[in-house]
């Protein structure tokens, strides 16, 4: 089968029932969706389908489709998207196993026009369990993402 990643057709020889954060990480190397909990319940495995974010451990290779898939790695290959950026001037990981996750919600929630406030960001980031317990900077770095998206900075 053939896969739109990260803007580039990849072909993949993998059972169509194979969960798609399997097929990212051990069949075409892109490890940084990372396993968290296998259910769908942390958000560790989040990328996008078509800018929707999903869980890429709930979600069968053959259910992608034509869909456009976004992992970590093709949010910004420069590392200059505003989440990226935000998330380094705040300094929001800890150890940082469930952030790939997070900004790849944070992004489509701000590429979506989700607003910033405090509630509207939980809201959106809700489903995300950081053992670190970042949230209030995952929180701060989403409305700041969103400043530096419109300054165009």
């Amino acid at each position: 089968m053939r896969l739109h990643i990260n803007g580039h057709w990849r072909e993949l020889d993998a059972d169509p029932a194979m969960p798609l954060l399997w097929a990212l990480r051990d069949h075409l190397q892109l490890s940084g969706t990372k396993f968290g909990c296998g259910a769908g319940l942390c958000g560790a495995c989040t990328v996008h389908l078509d800018g929707q974010p999903v869980r890429a451990c709930q979600t069968p290779v053959a259910r992608v489709g034509q869909a456009r898939i976004t992992t970590i790695e093709g949010l910004s290959a420069d590392g200059k998207h505003p989440v990226q950026r935000a998330w380094r001037a705040l300094n929001v990981p800890q150890c940082g196993y469930c952030q790939a996750g997070q900004m790849m919600t944070a992004a489509a929630h701000l590429a979506q026009g989700g607003a910033t406030d405090s509630a509207s960001v939980r809201a959106a980031m809700a489903g995300h369990i950081c053992r670190c317990g970042t949230y209030a900077r995952v929180e701060q770095a989403v409305a700041l993402a969103a400043r530096l998206h419109k300054e165009g900075a």
